[in-house]
Order: structure tokens, then C-alpha cells, then sequence
């Protein structure tokens, strides 16, 4: 399961810049039977072999992040958009449109599923008003919209989900239908028409070990890259 790494440019430990995958990630893989390997996007041209790179994956998991550029969605940055990193948004576009292409079993979580929207056309709210429910380092509920994958995968038109970001789809980008929205009628999951990505706007990382609904999700995309593997 390749899980794209995020680029620190100093990690004490390791005395100089390292490429890094949050802990609670990794385990809610191992967790749900998969095996967790961290995609090091090199400095150096990082796109070019994405294709070829990805194809040796079964599964990919998109992870959560720093805010993404305003202009890569045509828009001129608010305040509220902080630490953007360039390169990791080269890196995060380059691997969604590649697993587009492969159609690889992805999971993509919060930055991931923004990500997932900009990529194909969509926009984003650079800064949302919390009202209620708050998003921002809270748990909340979500309404799963019945007949969809998630639906599928967590058995129940309302869960609960740990919340943490400021920046939201705005336009739906054309491919992608909502599956979960929140009270305040912000998009929460989206999923691909035609290639297999579930997204959603929450951290299931968070609570995998606790809670149902987000371990199935991780269930879900070990399931769907094992049998990927084992297609003739």
C-alpha cells in the first residue's frame, strides 16, 4: 500500500530533511491487514515516473496536509491560506492523476480528497466559518447518502467523525459524486464515477482502533487492493 509521503524539512531525530507518514496512518493499515510503504517523492523531477512507480502498488492512500495552493484551482490566496509547499502539491496532483489513470484502489483523506477535487477541475473554500458543527480540531456527525460506497462500507446514514481542517470543496469537480455531507451541508466524501477512490473530509486514522464506521474504510481499501492483486 503506497502511502504518500509528506516532506519535512527538518526532523531533529534524523538531523536533516525527511519524507514522513503519521504513525496513526501506518497503523490503521497494518491494522486492517494491509502493509504501509511510504512514496518518496524525489526532488528531482518527481513526476515523470509516477506512472510506472504507482503501477508496482496495489492501493494508495492519500493523506491529509498543508493547505494547496490557491492558484492551482485559479484562485488569488486569502490570508486564512497558509504554509503551502509547492512541491508537495506537485507530488499530490502527480500521484492523483496517476492513480486516475491506473485506476489503483485509492483512499484519500481531508488534504487528499481536496486534492482529489482540484485535480479534476473542482475548487475550494480557502476558509470556512464554523458554525455547527465546528470542523476545526472537533467530532462531529455526518449523513452518509444511502445507495453510495461509503454507505456501503459503514452500514448507516449517520457517523460520527473526527474533524480537522479549514479548507473545504467549494465547485464539485465534474467525475465526483457526494456521499456524506455535514448539518451545515459541507461536502464530507466524495467518490470517483468511474475510477475506484472513496475520499473523505475527515482523519478516520484518528479513531480506526475505536471506531467502526473508520476502520471499515480502511477494511475497504485493503480489500479492494488485495483484490486487485489477485485479478487474473
Amino acid at each position: 500500500m503506497a502511502l504518500v509521503g509528506r516532506r519535512a524539512p527538518q526532523v531533529p531525530i534524523l538531523r536533516f530533511s525527511a519524507t514522513l507518514a503519521a504513525e496513526a496512518l501506518c497503523e490503521a493499515v497494518w491494522a486492517a491487514g494491509g502493509e504501509p510503504v511510504v512514496l518518496h517523492g524525489p526532488a528531482a523531477d518527481p513526476l515523470a515516473e509516477l506512472p510506472s512507480r504507482l503501477a508496482a502498488f496495489d492501493g494508495v492512500l492519500m493523506p491529509g496536509g498543508a493547505d494547496i495552493e490557491p492558484s492551482r484551482y485559479g484562485a488569488d490566496p486569502l490570508p486564512e491560506t497558509m504554509d503551502t509547499v509547492a512541491f508537495q502539491d506537485d507530488l499530490d496532483l502527480g500521484v492523483t492523476r496517476a492513480v486516475l489513470d491506473l485506476d489503483l484502489p485509492t483512499l484519500a483523506i481531508c488534504r487528499g480528497m481536496q486534492v482529489l477535487n482540484v485535480a479534476l477541475g473542482g475548487t475550494l473554500h480557502q476558509h470556512i466559518t464554523e458554525t455547527d458543527p465546528v470542523h476545526h480540531n472537533a467530532i462531529h456527525d455526518v449523513n452518509v447518502i444511502s445507495g453510495t460506497r461509503l454507505h456501503a462500507m459503514v452500514g448507516t446514514e449517520v457517523i460520527d467523525v473526527s474533524s480537522y481542517h479549514h479548507q473545504a470543496i467549494d465547485r464539485l469537480a465534474p467525475g465526483l459524486t457526494v456521499s456524506a455531507v455535514a448539518a451545515d451541508g459541507l461536502v464530507e466524501a466524495v467518490e470517483h464515477d468511474r475510477a475506484d477512490i472513496v475520499a473523505v473530509q475527515w482523519h478516520p486514522e484518528d479513531r480506526h482502533a475505536t471506531s467502526s464506521s473508520d476502520a471499515a474504510l480502511f477494511a475497504d481499501l485493503v480489500d479492494r487492493a488485495r483484490k486487485r492483486k489477485d485479478s487474473p
